[in-house]
């Protein structure tokens, strides 16, 4: 996967198309992710002891991996992912810039 939890990410294609946001969950089994602000559903929820009035809840759904591109840190620009071995281990770099997406 070229997205990891926690990255920031845009959105290439679909309603939320140009929305950015964090991405909370990552599915590698499905090629799916679950970003922050992106793909709302509502969600009709009877009462339950942690919601006892019930009711329409608003949540992300996951959204196929193909569909986003993680920023560039130095332009904040959607951009594609390289891979590098330095010290010895495997990075994830932006295409745009070279700079490494992992910490």
């Amino acid at each position: 996967m070229h997205v990891k939890k926690g990255d920031k990410v845009t959105v290439l294609s679909g309603k939320d198309r140009g929305k950015q946001g964090e991405v909370l969950e990552v599915f590698p089994k499905k090629e799916r992710v679950l970003v922050e602000g992106v793909n709302l559903i509502h969600k009709h929820a009877g009462p339950s002891q942690e919601n006892p009035q019930g009711g329409i809840l608003h949540q992300e759904a996951a959204i196929h991996v193909s569909n986003v591109l993680p920023l560039d840190p130095k332009s904040g620009e959607p951009t594609r992912v390289g891979y590098e071995v330095r010290d010895g281990k495997k990075i994830r770099i932006a295409k745009k810039s070279g700079d490494a997406l992992d910490k």
